[in-house]
């Protein structure tokens, strides 16, 4: 698979969103990149980082949301619920030896257009609505500076 490249129809508009985005498609190349080794561990080891990063990730999307009074931030909650048993079970699967790397890198590749083009698009306003212009909104600005320390530290 060629590696997945960050092109602009991807960008929320919201830096501190896309710059977390553009990690998960870095994640994404990295284990298209142990794919093709076929070291197992170094699947096992990216599987793990994609773990953790979409802990941390859908944490400060979810405050973000709660904080900016998003409407739908239930079900959105609930599609990532969906995400993380969907990638729980695979990571099972890879500590049992099987070999998942195929299968979860169209599962991420699917997620990444479906739900990052599509269902964060839904948010954007909301958020963009909230944070409005960092130097005008001191509440925004505050929460967002904080946000970030706690979930990127």
């Amino acid at each position: 698979m060629a590696h997945i490249e960050w092109i602009q129809e991807y960008e929320t508009g919201i830096s501190i969103l896309d710059t977390q985005q553009k990690r998960f498609v870095e994640l994404i190349n990295e284990l298209d990149d142990a794919n093709q080794s076929l070291d197992k561990d170094k699947v096992n080891h990216v599987i793990e980082g994609l773990l953790h990063y979409t802990v941390t990730y859908f944490e400060l999307e979810e405050s973000l949301l709660e904080k900016s009074g998003y409407p739908y931030l239930k079900a959105h909650r609930r599609i990532h619920e969906i995400f993380m048993k969907k990638l729980s079970e695979i990571r099972a699967r890879s500590i049992k030896g099987e070999n998942v790397a195929s299968e979860l890198l169209e599962f991420l590749k699917n997620w990444l257009h479906t739900h990052i083009q599509g269902e964060d698009r839904d948010f954007v306003e909301s958020v963009k609505i909230f944070t409005g212009n960092e130097n005008e909104n001191k509440e925004a600005s505050s929460w967002l500076d904080s946000a970030i320390k706690k979930f990127m530290s």
